[in-house]
């Protein structure tokens, strides 16, 4: 039997990480190949060979392609901090659509055909109205901010070179997934730093907040990336995946279970730059494709993940 080669792209980001582990547990016998942009990241110790290359440079590209030739491509590279695609908004655009571009193109003149997985977004669907919920893969695409606009136009491309050149692209429609290891951009690891930080008297009893009232669809990252898997595994090329819990908790929820994990008293206060220009109030999705096509269900509890983000930061602060 052949070695599966599979290839990572953004592989030692927070998704890459959790994923290269992933594969390594269930796959052992697959040769790994990650490909990451920051000369200081680090990847996963499944990763057997890794590479700093820029996804936009289709040369790069092509020959990182030509030395692999992987049978399977999990696309995680991207901008995807919505904040910063509204402050640089065409290099979030360039960043997330020449890198796929270019992805595609070196397949196909290659002429390899490896299962294709291209990360999308739930971004993609915008400010949904009440009785839209929950939603599904069907819903109008509504992006309202330029990260989401790339993220359609990655969605879009998977789409078209399946049609088009039979490619086997299938595409991920995560919802907002949280863990440990995650960018302090972000808010539940944003909050789990600064209470982290408060337990340890490094900074003032106080935590700093945008909107508490939005809800959002989180899954745990670890269950982001089974779905990734199971997707690549099992899923049929040209179609899009939700991949959601289906429930809808507010950022005041999250924020009152990290506060039900400490014993110190912490006051609330609004950051005006924490607040986005366009914000949506409710997201929530259906993954019934995804669990039909794959049996996929989420495992871990998200008081478990809040307790593990939590934890992560703890002992970061403490080793740092």
């Amino acid at each position: 039997m052949s070695t599966l080669r599979v290839l990572i792209t953004g592989a030692g980001g927070f998704v890459g990480q959790h994923l290269s582990a992933h594969i390594g547990s269930v796959q052992p016998r697959a040769r790994l190949t990650g490909a990451t942009l920051a000369a200081g990241e680090t990847v996963h110790e499944s990763v057997n060979d890794l590479y700093r290359i820029d996804l936009k440079d289709y040369a790069e590209v092509r020959n990182l392609l030509a030395k692999c030739r992987p049978d399977a491509i999990y696309h995680l590279a991207a901008q995807a901090f919505v904040p910063r695609s509204f402050e640089a908004p065409w290099e979030t655009l360039e960043n997330n659509i020449r890198a796929q571009l270019n992805l595609i193109q070196a397949c196909l003149e290659l002429d390899i055909r490896p299962r294709i997985l291209i990360v999308s977004s739930a971004e993609i669907y915008g400010a949904s109205q009440p009785e839209q919920l929950p939603l599904d893969e069907d819903t109008a695409i509504r992006p309202t901010n330029p990260y989401s606009v790339s993220k359609v136009a990655q969605d879009m491309l998977g789409l078209q070179y399946f049609l088009s050149h039979s490619l086997p692209i299938m595409r991920a429609r995560p919802f907002n997934h949280i863990g440990p290891g995650q960018n302090e951009r972000f808010v539940a690891p944003a909050f789990a730093r600064q209470i982290a930080s408060i337990e340890d008297g490094q900074t003032e009893a106080v935590i700093y907040v945008g909107n508490l009232e939005s809800k959002r669809d989180f899954t745990d990252v670890r269950d982001i990336v089974r779905a990734y898997h199971m997707i690549v595994e099992k899923g049929q090329p040209g179609e899009a995946y939700n991949i959601a819990s289906g429930i809808a908790r507010s950022i005041r929820h999250l924020l009152d279970t990290l506060f039900g994990l400490t014993e110190t008293r912490i006051e609330v206060r609004v950051d005006p730059a924490r607040l986005r220009p366009v914000d949506v109030l409710e997201i929530r999705g259906d993954s019934s494709k995804l669990r039909r096509h794959t049996g996929w269900q989420p495992t871990l509890t998200f008081e478990q993940t809040l307790q593990d983000v939590l934890a992560d930061w703890r002992q970061r602060l403490n080793t740092s």
